[in-house]
């Protein structure tokens, strides 16, 4: 069973910083396709960004673009997901997901980590 860990998340105040970390067991790491997921208060889970094995495709949801930029260490086994300019908007419990192929669901999912922003 593959397991995945965030961190990073806090409070931030709205056009400031933080940079989310997933660590995983999945081995090797860089057989997965890996994504970032949120869900805000009586939303949906929506789709974020996601990273291929190699890291040489990158996709982004419309309203984090220029904003936000995923990454991945396929040597320490870390996915990253640097988020910019956050709004109140990206609110939201943050998960981290891995995926043993190139299409399809996600597998596995990590427990979230918590990203408020004040205006």
């Amino acid at each position: 069973q593959v397991q995945l860990v965030e961190s990073g998340g806090g409070l931030v105040q709205a056009g400031g910083s933080l940079r989310l970390s997933c660590t995983t067991s999945a081995r090797p790491f860089s057989n997965y396709f890996m994504a970032w997921f949120r869900q805000a208060p009586g939303r949906e889970r929506e789709f974020v960004a996601q990273i291929s094995w190699n890291a040489l495709t990158t996709s982004y949801e419309d309203s984090v673009k220029g904003r936000f930029t995923i990454s991945r260490d396929n040597v320490e086994n870390f996915l990253f997901l640097e988020m910019n300019s956050l709004k109140p908007e990206d609110t939201a419990v943050y998960y981290c997901a891995a995926r043993d192929s190139g299409y399809g669901p996600y597998d596995y999912w990590g427990q979230g980590t918590q990203v408020t922003v004040s205006s």
